[in-house]
């Protein structure tokens, strides 16, 4: 048996540092490689550090408070690199739900509509039986292979009470009385921060267009089944809106850049941040590495992934770094238009407002006609310091080009 050092391990190319918030485990306790051991916060995420190691946990190197650099120490594990290979229980507990599964498919009849990820026909007949939503199952977290939700999930998420719906804690019935003092938790005091700094360092433009998304709307009605059976999540408008974000800056090069005084910086990927609402009210905003590297297909995958982790709770430190352009699906809470604040260091944010059905003028060879087209409204906010109203302007009108002319004869 030797006694090893376990060291604070890299969470992304930004990130030097992170606060420890809690031990999951205690000193004398066995742990096998990749049980999460440690709570550490950054700047950007809260996140769980697994043992590298099997073994015992003879010290705590750190403790709750501490700020640790990235590289350092932070616990003693007494382990035995000769002994045997240990069964790895999530490949166990996969194999079990394919047996459930194999035992379920042909008697269950419940629809997988709207789901960002597979779901066995066993978990789905327990949500059918329970009444549990697509929408309700969706926010359960999985400990299955690739997030899965298998059997033990959804039974322990049902003997722990039910949450309630997706942002419902927003909506609540007003009480008259005295006033509540509600404090304020880390994220929402990180993310106030971040704003006002913003709005000091980067005097805001906007600039609106309003789009046409009815050749969108159609290729999506047409290929959403089909995306579904083969790939088991759902297309939604986000992948296609960063699609043509993407596309738009290959154009505009010089909206992707980052100021540091006197240097401007031209980034040299395209790496586009979406803006995810979480549950408890906060925000948060993964980052697709290379969107403009990747396919429809892939977009849609990537989205769905990290929208779904992200709610949850489970993403990595490096996937909220490194974003260029930042965009924000505002529609999804029926709004038709707003003025987003900047993610310093980028100089520039688009909302997409709700799709609405609107009557409007249709110009063909033969006159102008009156027609039902799906509209939307696109906002862009940017630094005025380094991006003018002309290279705003057209950004954004490029980005409606790109989706007014919508390939709706693509494959998926």
């Amino acid at each position: 048996m030797a006694q090893v050092k376990m060291k604070m391990p890299t969470m992304g190319e930004s990130i030097i540092e992170c606060t420890v918030l809690n031990w999951l485990v205690s000193e004398g306790d066995t742990v096998s490689a990749d049980d999460m051991i440690l709570e550490v916060a950054t700047d950007k995420i809260d996140t769980e550090i697994g043992s590298e190691f099997n073994g015992v946990i003879t010290k705590f190197l750190v403790q709750p408070g501490d700020v640790a650099a990235i590289g350092s120490p932070i616990c003693m594990i007494e382990t035995d690199e000769t002994s045997d290979v240990e069964i790895d229980e999530a490949v166990v507990s996969e194999l079990e739900e394919q047996i459930e599964t194999a035992v379920a498919e042909t008697s269950n009849p419940v629809s997988k509509e709207g789901a960002t990820r597979f779901y066995s026909p066993l978990v789905l007949s327990i949500a059918q039986k329970e009444s549990i939503s697509m929408e309700e199952l969706e926010a359960i977290s999985g400990t299955g292979m690739q997030g899965r939700v298998t059997k033990d999930d959804i039974l322990n998420y049902l003997k722990k009470g039910r949450k309630k719906d997706a942002f419902e804690f927003q909506k609540e019935e007003f009480k008259a009385g005295e006033d509540t003092i509600i404090e304020m938790d880390r994220l929402r005091m990180m993310i106030s921060d971040r704003m006002v700094s913003s709005k000091r360092i980067a005097p805001h433009v906007s600039s609106f267009v309003e789009t046409d998304m009815t050749a969108v709307v159609k290729w999506r009605n047409k290929v959403k089944d089909q995306f579904f059976d083969k790939y088991g999540g759902k297309i939604t408008f986000t992948p296609i809106l960063i699609y043509a974000v993407a596309k738009a800056i290959k154009a505009f090069p010089m909206i992707n850049i980052q100021v540091e005084v006197p240097r401007i910086i031209k980034k040299g990927n395209i790496n586009i941040g979406m803006a995810v609402a979480l549950p408890d009210g906060n925000l948060i905003v993964p980052v697709i590495k290379h969107a403009d590297q990747m396919s429809l297909s892939e977009l849609a995958i990537k989205v769905n992934d990290l929208a779904q982790r992200a709610r949850n709770n489970k993403l990595k430190p490096d996937e909220l770094a490194d974003g260029t352009y930042t965009i924000s699906n505002i529609g999804g809470f029926g709004n038709i238009a707003g003025t987003p604040i900047i993610m310093q260091p980028q100089v520039a944010i688009m909302a997409f407002g709700t799709i609405q059905k609107k009557p409007a003028v249709i110009e063909t060879p033969e006159g102008d006609l009156i027609g039902i087209r799906h509209k939307m409204i696109i906002s862009h906010s940017y630094d005025h310091r380094v991006v003018d109203g002309s290279l705003g302007g057209l950004f954004v009108k490029e980005v409606s080009n790109n989706l007014e002319n919508f390939d709706i004869n693509q494959s998926i």
